[in-house]
């Protein structure tokens, strides 16, 4: 019976300490610890962009307006459809280049210049 009561308080003391450390990812997932970047600092070819979000199109590549998972966790934890991405054109570049600009529903900004390894919140 002492080994069935020691297991249970074991197991009990895991289980807490497990959904504290949950607790405490989910916490900074949800702040915005990005560093932040004004419209002005931004690229001519991002303003662009973002002023083409903001206008509702059109876009000039096929795959702007899809969802953005944030996959990576870079970004605060949303429900998933809360962000979209659109490409932010780099001068030069064959393809979409890795520039792009995140929105979310809430008209919350961030702008990647390496494809999503790090992300700047743009502030008005």
């Amino acid at each position: 019976m002492p080994f069935l009561r020691f297991l249970f308080l074991w197991l009990l003391t895991a289980l807490l300490a497990f959904s504290s450390l949950a607790d405490a990812r989910d916490d900074r997932a949800r702040r915005d610890d990005s560093p932040a970047i004004s419209v002005t600092a931004l690229p001519p070819e991002a303003r662009d962009t973002l002023r083409l979000i903001e206008r509702g199109g059109p876009f000039p590549y096929r795959r702007d307006g899809i969802e953005f998972q944030n996959r990576e966790h870079r970004l605060p934890a949303q429900p998933r459809g809360y962000y979209r991405e659109y490409t932010v054109p780099t001068p030069g570049a064959r393809d979409r280049g890795a520039r792009r600009i995140i929105a979310g529903e809430h008209r919350d900004y961030y702008y990647t210049a390496d494809h999503y390894r790090s992300f700047q919140r743009i502030q008005p």
